[in-house]
């Protein structure tokens, strides 16, 4: 794993509407995909974010008290397979029971028919939320922007999410150690974002554009 880098558009140590439990996040930066309305276009080209070495972020998640496990989210985690493989295979090493959900534009019949390298990311995942977002499609949904989308459990550990309540889990902020604000989750409706940065800029607050700073 030495050597081994993960091109990251964000982190969060701390999540409860993006996944089961109270999880970590990872915004991966570049998407080869186009969603239209996508909620995070500033991680979508592959020239952005920051390179960290997945020893160094292994070592962070394994540090992290009080959560079950981390969500992979974008940009696109299958657009970096290998590094995000190394980094679980790191994780788990120290922490076996650390669980890993992934969202993903891609079906998951076409992961299942991808590169090796896309093969082993998703063997190792234990829920996925799979498909491209469609804005007309937007209703509200648990962790997922549109109902095209699925939640597919690829282990036992999340079986029942099937069976649970089908409503947004909603957003959260946050405020930054510099006093800035950030947000994380699925919003419920079209247009979420665009909203709620008028009326924090109607108030006085500006949340940050560059890339990374945005769920």
């Amino acid at each position: 794993m030495a050597g081994v880098t993960l091109s990251v558009a964000r982190t969060l140590d701390r999540c409860a509407v993006l996944g089961p439990g109270v999880r970590a996040v990872i915004w991966v930066q570049g998407c080869p995909l186009r969603c239209r309305g996508c909620v995070a276009a500033e991680t979508l080209p592959f020239d952005g974010g920051t390179v960290h070495p997945v020893a160094e972020l292994g070592d962070w998640l394994c540090g992290l008290p009080g959560i079950e496990g981390v969500t992979l989210s974008g940009g696109e985690p299958f657009a970096q397979p290998e590094a995000l493989a190394a980094l679980l295979d790191h994780v788990r090493s120290r922490r076996p029971d650390f669980t890993a959900m992934a969202y993903s534009g891609f079906r998951y019949e076409a992961l299942l028919r991808g590169a090796p390298e896309r093969l082993a990311l998703l063997r190792r995942l234990d829920l996925l939320v799979d498909g491209p977002y469609v804005a007309s499609a937007q209703h509200g949904l648990r962790w997922r922007g549109s109902s095209n989308q699925r939640l597919v459990a690829l282990t036992g550990r999340y079986t029942q999410v099937g069976t649970e309540q089908d409503t947004s889990a909603g957003v959260e902020l946050t405020v930054e150690a510099d006093g800035s604000l950030s947000w994380a989750g699925v919003p419920p409706t079209p247009g979420f974002r665009e909203g709620l940065e008028e009326r924090l800029a109607a108030r006085g607050f500006v949340l940050r554009t560059e890339t990374g700073r945005e769920a």
